[in-house]
């Protein structure tokens, strides 16, 4: 199983940026998407997830109303529209995958992680 997210970059405060995370090696419809974050000397933070149909999604606190996560099981493609960004939304951003019926916000559910895209918000 390969997860290669690509998107990130530098913005300033108030910009958007959208993320996507390629998927192969697996049947991508039947594997829970999500995207975390960690920054140096913190601990690996939930962002969003949605589920395996593309119906429900679930978002930290810290992100909703600003990201919106998304799938294309087609393109075996995950996407997290990140907009009105902050300058602590600076972080490296990483998708993860495993396969469940249910959602998760727990990084130790995820079986799969890509290596991640650093997105930098400038003040």
């Amino acid at each position: 199983v390969q997860l290669q997210a690509s998107g990130g970059g530098l913005v300033q405060a108030g910009g958007s940026l959208r993320l996507s995370c390629a998927a192969s090696g697996l049947i991508f419809s039947t594997y829970v998407m999500g995207w975390f974050r960690q920054t140096p000397g913190k601990e690996r933070e939930f962002v969003a997830a949605v589920t395996r149909n593309g119906i429900s999604t679930y978002y930290a606190d810290s992100v909703k109303g600003r990201f919106t996560i998304s799938r294309d099981n087609a393109k075996n493609t995950v996407y997290l529209q990140m907009n009105s960004l902050q300058p602590e939304d600076t972080a490296n951003y990483y998708c993860a995958s495993f396969m469940s019926p249910w959602i998760s916000n727990r990084a130790n559910d995820y079986a799969y992680w890509g290596q991640g895209t650093q997105v930098t918000v400038s003040s």
